[in-house]
């Protein structure tokens, strides 16, 4: 069975999907329990960012087909909870009070790719595939993932992949704003933990600046002036705080 390995170094907790027999796919337990650690991650001020990666070289293949049944009620009221525990999972990633990293090698598919695109910003290898898959295997996009790509990826990018198919490497994942830089498969890991480590030296302070990120950088957010109030007194208060340490 898998699990999702949970550890702290350095003020970053480095959360990591691991069930390589299946290239990281997601279990509604897996679901569970990585939305319990960031429940931990939330609760722990020591912690002032996040690194999402995969084990054993690649990030994460999406839901584990293997608890499928083929011809289902998917409305049923057990397997809707199920995949529920899917969706919760990279939602919680999503809303961590933290600045979050994803670290990804190898391939993200479906739910892997809506797990990548959870996080705040993403390290890819070169070679890495990243592939919306849906409909290849005959479903709907699910997840939000036309909401979450079009944030990064840009309307353009997001129906190239999710409507025509498209499968990108990791320099395109650059090129069309979905990751921020491609690096050496051996590299990425390193690279995620490295930046990440930079806001997690000061926690309280790297936890005020993702909220004002996210709250102005969502689609549809606020206007320049409303930004310039919204941060005027979180940065009074950082002001207060650096003259007073």
């Amino acid at each position: 069975m898998g699990k999702i390995g949970f550890e702290k170094k350095d003020g970053v907790a480095i959360l990591t999907i691991d069930s390589p027999e299946v290239k990281n796919g997601l279990t509604p337990d897996m679901g569970r329990e990585l939305a319990g650690f960031c429940d931990e991650i939330d609760g722990d001020m020591s912690i002032g960012a996040a690194v999402v990666q995969g084990a054993a070289g690649t990030f994460c293949s999406g839901a584990d087909r293997r608890r499928w049944q083929p011809g289902s009620d998917q409305a049923e009221d057990k397997t809707y909870k199920e995949s529920g525990a899917v969706y919760r999972a990279f939602t919680r990633v999503g809303k961590l009070t933290v600045p979050t990293v994803a670290a990804v090698r190898g391939a993200a598919v479906g739910a892997g790719m809506n797990l990548a695109l959870a996080t705040d910003m993403r390290i890819v290898a070169k070679n890495a595939r990243l592939i919306s898959g849906f409909l290849k295997i005959g479903l709907h996009p699910g997840g939000g993932y036309f909401t979450i790509s079009s944030r990064t990826a840009g309307r353009e990018g997001t129906a190239a992949m999710g409507l025509f198919q498209e499968e990108i490497n990791g320099e395109r994942a650059v090129e069309i704003g979905l990751a921020w830089k491609a690096v050496d498969d051996a590299e990425v890991e390193a690279l995620a933990f490295e930046l990440a480590s930079r806001p997690a030296k000061d926690p309280e302070l790297s936890r005020e600046a993702t909220r004002s990120f996210r709250a102005e950088a969502e689609t549809g957010g606020m206007g320049w002036d409303a930004g310039l109030q919204f941060e005027r007194g979180i940065q009074m208060w950082s002001q207060r705080r650096r003259n007073s340490s």
